[in-house]
């Protein structure tokens, strides 16, 4: 995998994709940016919440469960010091569809945590991570 970041102006930046996508990151007025995009880390926990997001989905659809919608809210906790790290994260996925078990919710969340998703995997060296779910029925 290829990425190529290039500067702005300022604390601008592009990011651009081997699948030939772009981002802006940009910092905050008080940190020499324009607040013209996410902030790298923003991107990270964003990232991160789209690699887990992806898996849970992909395995509930496996699992012939009829899921219409997954929404993912991420509260984080970064070190008060350099580097800081995450090191607190809460996914709270709420999954809306019909019919949908709560145990296939169980392990579609556990296997994306434990198995799947690298970005998570990768920030549970520093952060603690913790999940919780509700189901809404249609």
């Amino acid at each position: 995998m290829r990425v190529r970041v290039k500067w702005i102006e300022n604390v601008a930046f592009v990011g651009e994709t081997e699948s030939s996508h772009a981002i802006v990151m940009d910092g905050a007025a008080e940190g020499g940016g324009r607040n013209l995009g996410p902030r790298p880390m923003e991107t990270v926990l964003a990232g991160t919440g789209g690699c887990t997001a992806y898996d849970v989905v992909t395995i509930l659809k496996k699992a012939r469960q009829d899921i219409s919608d997954c929404v993912l809210e991420i509260d984080a906790d970064r070190a008060p010091a350099d580097p800081k790290v995450f090191t607190r994260i809460h996914f709270q996925f709420t999954i809306k569809g019909r019919n949908i078990r709560r145990e296939h919710v169980e392990r579609a969340i556990h296997l994306s945590a434990e198995k799947y998703c690298s970005a998570s995997i990768m920030l549970g060296k520093t952060a603690q991570i913790t999940h919780d779910f509700e189901i809404v029925e249609e």
